[in-house]
């Protein structure tokens, strides 16, 4: 059997034992290990497999994964993002749509914390959605703000899916956490727009609702929510600065969160316990997913998969080589979940990138924002039933989707624009190497 062949056998197993719900890690790693055996015989494909992951989990940039994992644990677990929702509330009162809108921001932000859309998902579904119902918000409405909202935190940083995409093609994880700052504002604006647009033409979906407290009710509950925001802004403060590298930004902000918890009487031995346990697992489980890649990704590259797929390429445009990968993100998107998509392919999309000559760091932009973008597709859309979950009989599943389906809409502009306008993901990080 020829390499290419072996490769294309490899990559079926993969997709056969995903299919069969075996773990990512697990099925990218035994299909790379029996390719390698295959190929070469059983002492290489011994020899590769001890050696491929000595020498990852040798590299310093993994270790911003626990470090940001730790900072969002603590933050959750001490209460930092308590208030949240409150003072969004109150600060965007006025506007039609208010609640799904501060449920925007409310969920952006704790999704930046977090670096999990799921848990954000989950978190106010619990919290924002049965105020909206109460408040005789249309169901769709209600989900669909909280299961688009969610999806920031890949975008704005820190987002552990750009650490892994930085590490799959040897860029810089601090430019990719500032190229994503502006898109990630530019959606939680659009997302906003586009509730108060349909809220104004159609003012039955969310009844205005009346919000009054005093000074001191209004003092509280943006003292209640101070913590997180000035979290996010000094890890990011300190990397658009220069002081610290993304990797340091890990430990700073896990250092940061630890402090503020500590300064508020938040911070306890079950509190610090239950974080360390969770980024822990959460770690583990994002590092068998990256090594079983790295056995892949060497896999791949010697049955010569990324030379094949670069010859299928030849002759195409950038443009039409772009709008197929994007095509082919949006497919996948709607049956995988974002880290195994961008396992699965960054390893042989690379080569390809490279020989069109796109800027890694703008196309970065382009893959988080497609992945987001999955996390509501159906008839997967990860993060609309965790919210069916949550809701139980409340809500249908139709109803979800067709409440999304107006964000995706959304989405699908921001995208547009960042494609045809790079400016809005290179602006700032060619600001900082000026």
């Amino acid at each position: 059997m020829e390499r290419i062949e072996l490769g294309f056998a490899g990559l079926g197993l993969v997709l056969m034992l995903i299919g069969v719900r075996v773990p990512i890690g697990a099925a990218m790693g035994t299909s790379a290990f029996l390719g390698i055996w295959a190929m070469m015989g059983w002492k290489p494909a011994i020899g590769i497999t001890k050696a491929v992951p000595f020498t990852l989990i040798g590299d310093w940039n993994l270790s911003a994964i626990p470090m940001f994992l730790f900072m969002g644990f603590i933050a959750v677990e001490a209460g930092l993002t308590r208030g949240l929702f409150g003072a969004a509330r109150i600060l965007l009162a006025r506007i039609p749509g208010g609640l799904a809108s501060s449920t925007v921001v409310a969920s952006a932000l704790f999704a930046s914390a977090s670096g999990s859309s799921v848990a954000t998902a989950a978190a106010f579904s619990r919290i924002a959605v049965p105020e909206m119902l109460k408040s005789s918000y249309n169901s769709g409405l209600a989900t669909g703000s909280v299961a688009a909202a969610g999806t920031l935190g890949a975008l704005i940083p820190p987002s552990v899916l750009m650490i892994v995409y930085g590490l799959l093609l040897d860029t810089s994880i601090s430019t990719l956490f500032i190229a994503g700052i502006l898109p990630g504002l530019l959606t939680a604006m659009a997302f906003i727009g586009l509730v108060s647009i349909r809220c104004s033409l159609n003012p039955s979906l969310a009844p205005r609702v009346a919000v009054e407290v005093s000074k001191e009710e209004r003092r509280a509950l943006i003292m209640d929510a101070w913590p997180l925001p000035v979290l996010i802004l000094g890890v990011m403060g300190g990397i658009f600065s220069g002081m610290f590298t993304a990797t340091e930004a890990g430990a700073a902000g896990a250092f940061l969160a630890f402090t503020i918890a500590g300064l508020r009487g938040r911070l306890s031995l079950p509190v610090l316990r239950r974080a360390l346990v969770d980024t822990a697992s959460g770690t583990s489980e994002i590092f068998i997913v990256v090594l079983g890649a790295a056995l892949f990704s060497r896999f791949v590259a010697l049955a010569t998969i990324p030379d094949f797929v670069v010859g299928l390429f030849d002759g195409y445009s950038t443009v039409t080589v772009l709008i197929m990968i994007c095509v082919l993100f949006l497919v996948m998107g709607a049956f995988l979940e974002s880290i195994s998509i961008m396992l699965l392919t960054l390893p042989v999309l690379g080569p390809v990138l490279a020989a069109h000559d796109v800027n890694l760091i703008w196309f970065g932009v382009l893959a988080i924002k497609l992945l987001e973008i999955g996390l509501v597709t159906p008839p997967m859309g990860m993060n609309v039933f965790v919210i069916k979950s949550s809701m139980g009989d409340r809500v249908m599943l139709g109803e979800i989707f067709r409440g999304v389906s107006w964000f995706i809409l959304a989405d699908m502009f921001v995208l547009a624009l960042l494609v045809l306008f790079p400016v809005i993901s290179l602006w700032l990080p060619e600001m900082m190497a000026g």
